[in-house]
């Protein structure tokens, strides 16, 4: 039977293509999932031997947070040089994009509260 190991949903290309690697290399015997042609699949790394269940739990255990700490690092080492984008940086970046987006949340707001008044609460 097989065993659930990791779902890649949401999960960066970059990471999923590490875990793969990690587990190809210490030789875990697993299959992949997709989404599907419309997403509503759930994407996934399956393991087919359940006897490897957890060696592959301890080994992405041990990799995300391997991963933790050299994102983490990265992030503060560009928040040290100041390269990390702020809010305030992606408004001025581009200001059109940014007011768009608040008038869209702004419509959306309103018309979920009128409705919710019209119809009653």
């Amino acid at each position: 039977m097989a065993f659930l190991l990791f779902s890649l949903r949401g999960v960066p290309e970059e990471e999923a293509f590490e875990i793969r690697d990690l587990l190809t290399h210490h030789e875990i015997d697993f299959y992949e999932t997709n989404a599907g042609n419309w997403g509503v699949s759930m994407p996934a790394l399956w393991l087919k031997d359940e006897f490897q269940v957890k060696q592959a739990q301890q080994l992405l255990q041990e990799y995300h947070q391997y991963r933790y700490r050299s994102q983490r690092e990265a992030y503060l080492e560009k928040k040290i040089k100041g390269e990390h984008k702020t809010l305030w940086q992606s408004f001025w970046q581009s200001p059109s994009v940014f007011g768009g987006y608040l008038l869209v949340i702004g419509l959306i707001l309103y018309v979920s509260i009128k409705l919710l008044f019209e119809f009653g609460l």
